[in-house]
């Protein structure tokens, strides 16, 4: 049975190799669960991603299922750069744009392990409790520093870095959450066992992602 990469309280776990936009020239559903498990660095604050949302330009819940505008324009650009919004005009979510240009597809971070920086998240954040730190987009995005000044910036660039997962950990999936157009598609992955999760997968909606 293959582990989960689950590193010692306290310590950071090993990097993988850095990812390239090439990563994210591929359909949105290969890119979302080979997330799993890859860690996020924002000038060096971050740590592992353990749940991610895909987001198609086929799907209504996609913020470019009606064509581009300002605030998406990315999306329809190269993969392998950031989209940053606004969600409910309060928080900043952090999303990475994948498929050929043009696609309009991208993958929604919506929880980290923290490694790396911890006091840093802990000041942005005004709380101590580590499994609350990025247990959400916004949460994440506050924790990290991301603001739209970080939107349209490549992923393989600082303040940006990316790394490959090490191993393969067990992925699960569920549907999306806060969504009401197209709430039964099952694109939300997760780490299996992870307590940093934004929401925990139902029992009767999940299952293991080869």
């Amino acid at each position: 049975m293959v582990q989960n990469p689950k590193p010692a309280e306290g310590a950071a776990p090993r990097l993988g190799k850095p990812l390239k936009r090439s990563f994210f020239d591929r359909s949105v559903h290969e890119v979302a669960p080979d997330l799993i498990g890859a860690t996020l660095l924002v000038d060096g604050v971050g740590g592992m991603i353990v749940e991610v949302e895909a987001y198609h330009h086929l799907d209504p819940a996609a913020h470019s299922f009606r064509g581009p505008t300002p605030r998406n324009r990315v999306m329809f650009g190269p993969p392998g750069f950031a989209y940053v919004y606004r969600s409910y005009g309060i928080h900043w979510c952090a999303n990475f744009v994948c498929e050929e240009e043009g696609s309009a597809s991208a993958v929604l971070i919506r929880a980290l392990q923290p490694t790396h920086g911890i006091p840093a998240m802990r000041r942005r954040r005004g709380l101590q409790d580590e499994r609350a730190l990025c247990s959400g987009p916004g949460k994440l995005c506050e924790a990290l520093g991301i603001t739209i000044r970080h939107s349209e910036l490549p992923l393989d660039q600082p303040p940006f870095a990316l790394h490959a997962r090490v191993g393969k950990p067990e992925t699960i999936v569920g549907v999306r959450i806060g969504i009401t157009k197209a709430v039964d598609l099952p694109w939300r992955y997760g780490l299996k066992g992870s307590r940093f999760l934004s929401k925990r997968f139902l029992t009767g909606e999940l299952h293991q992602h080869q």
